[in-house]
């Protein structure tokens, strides 16, 4: 079979040579719920992948949370489960793991059986949402933050999670310090090996915090000028800290409320809008009415975009007022209790700060629901009206849909997300639909002590 591209099979040829270690390759997709899936493939038979690609089912991109079918308006069931054809997306080819690396990993995207891309992978959602600002002059600078928690894989006699033990004190979290550096001192062996493997996998880390929960932290990716690459990172991100957690005898989780009472964990995304050199965000001085007329987007469009910004039951749970997590379409300057946030900063750094989303949705559908919202309001030059003052955490806005069954409603009512992802709302939503009723189906153990 002639090869896919000369260019991508010299790419892996000059891997290879680089790392002769190497003896297996993980072919790897961002599922639909930013979950890796793929398959293991000896390097003796990797150079294929490039040369003729590798079969896959679009099934994989509809799974649930625990990656089972959901089989969406019939597909994956109905239509015969087709394969398609994968190719690796460029540049991602690296090594996994401390050295000697015996093992690589490479993102692939996948073809639908008619030769063109998949429209129900979520990263071709994205590139399909991104190409609504061809045309405009402007590019979208992306940054993403997540939150996670470290956990003790041993669980409570009731089946909970629970804080770690620090692996310097021996002694079990349970204070809260925020932004505390003796926090990042008792952890400093995982967030280093954290740092020496996005340095290895080429993911621009930087930043690290402690967060407002015991064993919460924040990692911050550096902002690029491609919200598909933004979303890359952020989705190779998730493995890559679960990964160095185990090696370490712990475990990582970015499920947004893992613990009632505490904070949950959720993945902000920092975006400005360039024109050549020029951020149109920076109004030269103050803010842009571009700012303004994005921000009004993001707010009108929030309600459509829940279910996307929080993907499963548990998701809505962070949504508790008081708790620093937004819980209305309320947006401030300088203002952390507002979901629409602009940051402080130099003028050219003018950017808004999305906190709605939760640090387990897909980073590709967040950010397509991002671009869309924020071109309806630049299309419409809708008017936020006046920033917020003060605290705007304790107002739950009965507008905006905190409830999974609802927000998908919402998804698939909607007009904008409707009018840009056209049929695909209506996959997202069955698909968690689908999962939801599977999870309601299960009894959980506190019922049994509430109504026996």
């Amino acid at each position: 079979m002639p090869e896919k591209s000369p260019v991508a099979a010299a790419e892996f040829d000059a891997f290879i040579a680089e790392h002769p270690g190497i003896t297996i390759v993980d072919a790897v997709f961002i599922d639909l719920n930013g979950s890796l899936r793929g398959k293991r493939v000896p390097v003796s038979d990797a150079r294929k992948l490039y040369t003729g690609g590798m079969q896959m089912p679009g099934d994989i991109f509809m799974l649930d949370a625990r990656g089972e079918m959901t089989n969406p308006l019939g597909l994956g069931s109905d239509d015969g489960d087709p394969d398609g054809t994968s190719f690796p997306v460029p540049g991602t080819l690296v090594t996994v793991g401390k050295p000697p690396h015996r093992r690589a990993q490479v993102l692939m995207t996948l073809n639908g059986p008619n030769g063109k891309p998949l429209e129900v992978e979520p990263r071709n959602v994205l590139i399909d949402a991104l190409a609504q600002f061809s045309g405009t002059g402007l590019t979208p600078v992306v940054a993403v933050e997540l939150e996670f928690f470290l956990i003790d894989p041993q669980r409570t006699p009731a089946g909970s999670v629970q804080p770690p033990i620090c692996p310097t004190t021996g002694v079990r979290e349970k204070a809260i310090s925020v932004y505390g550096i003796n926090d990042l001192d008792r952890y400093d062996a995982f967030l280093t090996a954290v740092a020496e493997e996005c340095a290895r996998q080429r993911l621009p880390a930087t930043t690290a915090v402690a967060e407002y929960a015991p064993g919460q932290f924040e990692i911050n990716l550096n902002h690029v000028p491609d919200p598909v690459a933004a979303a890359d990172h952020a989705a190779l991100l998730r493995p890559l800290i679960k990964h160095v957690a185990r090696e370490q005898g712990m475990e990582a989780t970015f499920m947004a409320k893992p613990y009632s009472g505490t904070a949950g964990s959720g993945m902000h995304v920092h975006i400005s809008l360039m024109k050549g050199e020029r951020n149109v965000f920076a109004g030269h001085p103050g803010l842009s009415d571009t700012l303004r007329h994005a921000v009004g987007g993001l707010a009108a469009t929030m309600h459509e975009s829940m279910a996307i910004f929080a993907p499963n039951a548990n998701a809505f749970r962070r949504f508790t007022p008081n708790l620093f997590v937004p819980v209305n379409r309320r947006w401030g300057i300088n203002n952390r209790s507002t979901g629409l946030r602009i940051p402080a900063g130099e003028e050219a750094a003018t950017r808004i700060e999305h906190r709605v989303a939760g640090a387990d949705a897909n980073p590709y559908l967040v950010l397509a629901a991002i671009l869309i919202g924020i071109r309806h309001g630049l299309d419409n030059r809708i008017d936020p009206g006046a920033p917020h003052v003060g605290d705007a955490s304790d107002f739950l806005d009965p507008t905006v849909p905190f409830e999974i069954m609802w927000a998908l409603e919402e998804l698939q009512n909607s007009k904008v997300m409707r009018g840009a992802l056209s049929g695909y709302v209506d996959v997202y939503a069955e698909a968690k639909r689908t999962e939801y009723k599977r999870f309601h189906a299960t009894i959980p153990a506190h019922e049994h002590d509430w109504y026996l």
